[in-house]
């Protein structure tokens, strides 16, 4: 016997009461049929209701052939009649989202003569897939005109027409129909068969926004949120774009120019930066001329600054230059030694100072987990550099640019 479903009598249904005609233990589940119910089961790319069925949760609902079966943490009597109480929140805001989404699929694919061939209610957000190439400013402006239409109010008519009278209809659906067809209406906006619950007029939707517009296979993949969603995402960009205003001392609605000119600001101080950088490096390796083999170890490099400071003293030194920035366990290291065969040198640096690592002939880069002190003894260890050079605090005129620096 199929169940009475009367979230199609009425979408707005909160609490009923219901006969339970069957309960069966699945996988420490009870899975529960009724002889009617208000709960909507899993359809339509629109997720189940959750609720409260005789006092136990109900956290999931499926549909077969007919029947609604309610997934219960808890068994109820066969026989029994038990009252049901509907998650609201949820179901008002799949309600909400559903119809939000109705409305601009049937505006979006009215204008761009496509159709709407993938539909998702998350948790948070609403997928949307289009056959169409689709610009950004041009879901924008199906935005303006779904709120428009969203604001009058327009109602929302559910039919169940004949075959006859559907073949007349140009209505929207993923796949040919037969028998009884549940048609959703948005008159002006959109008319789609939909098996799922829907707001009784356009204005209970509230609002709708769009995230975001990616080239998706053959069309695009837009990102939604309407109703209570919309509300929240609006209010955490604004409270976001008011404590970015506040951190740049400037009133909301200019952040983005601040932000840009901050942007630039950046941008002009790491060229400046990098020209000071690279005047420390000629300093350290002037420093460094014919030292022959030289261990750098230092805490201040950032990128990929211990290659640059190794090529720079590689050049001076005469010898083979290795040196590993970091800090704590962590390190980056360069090795350079031009012409020279490194494999067998980097090979066993990596198994002494747990590295991984390699490169070509003359230059090797990697890192390795161990510490300064580790890192200094298992080179010397290696018996492959001959003077380790350690500068606690650079001096003359390389201490003058460090302020610069910091």
């Amino acid at each position: 016997m199929e169940t009475t479903k009367l979230y199609y009598e009425d979408a707005y249904l909160r609490e009923f009461d219901a006969a339970v005609l069957s309960c069966r233990e699945e996988q420490g589940r009870y899975l529960v049929v009724l002889d009617r119910t208000a709960f909507y089961p899993e359809g339509g790319g629109q997720p189940a209701d959750h609720g409260v069925l005789g006092g136990v949760a109900v956290t999931d609902v499926q549909e077969r052939d007919g029947v609604v079966c309610h997934t219960c943490a808890g068994p109820l009597a066969v026989g029994s009649t038990v009252h049901g109480i509907l998650d609201w929140q949820r179901r008002f805001d799949h309600m909400q989202q559903h119809s939000g989404e109705h409305i601009v699929s049937g505006m979006l694919c009215a204008a761009f003569h496509c159709d709407n061939v993938g539909f998702h209610m998350g948790a948070d957000i609403v997928t949307i897939d289009y056959n169409a190439d689709i610009r950004w400013e041009q879901v924008l402006e199906v935005e303006r005109q779904a709120n428009r239409y969203i604001w009058e109010d327009h109602p929302c008519r559910v039919t169940f027409p004949s075959p006859a009278e559907r073949e007349a209809l140009p209505y929207r659906s993923k796949k040919a129909l037969t028998g009884t067809v549940r048609l959703t209406e948005f008159p002006g906006a959109d008319l789609c068969a939909c098996c799922g619950t829907h707001v009784s007029g356009s204005g209970q939707v509230g609002l709708v926004k769009f995230l975001s517009c990616q080239k998706f296979r053959e069309g695009v993949r837009l990102e939604l949120v309407c109703g209570g969603r919309a509300m929240a995402h609006l209010c955490r960009s604004w409270q976001q774009n008011r404590s970015i205003g506040q951190q740049l001392s400037v009133k909301p609605g200019d952040t983005a120019e601040a932000v840009e000119r901050q942007g630039r600001e950046v941008l002009s101080l790491k060229a400046r930066c990098a020209g000071l950088e690279e005047e420390l490096f000629r300093l350290l390796a002037e420093q460094y001329r014919d030292a022959g083999e030289v261990l750098l170890v230092r805490h201040d490099l950032a990128g990929d600054g211990a290659r640059r400071l190794c090529d720079a003293v590689s050049h001076t030194c005469g010898g083979r230059c290795a040196v590993f920035s970091g800090e704590g366990e962590r390190y980056q290291y360069a090795v350079i030694h031009p012409g020279a065969d490194l494999r067998e040198f980097v090979k066993h640096m990596n198994d002494a100072l747990h590295g991984r690592g390699g490169g070509r002939s003359g230059f090797a880069q990697g890192s390795v987990a161990a510490d300064e002190e580790t890192i200094r003894d298992g080179i010397q260890r290696l018996g492959e550099v001959i003077a380790t050079h350690v500068i606690p605090r650079p001096h003359g005129d390389v201490e003058k640019l460090l302020p610069v620096l910091k």
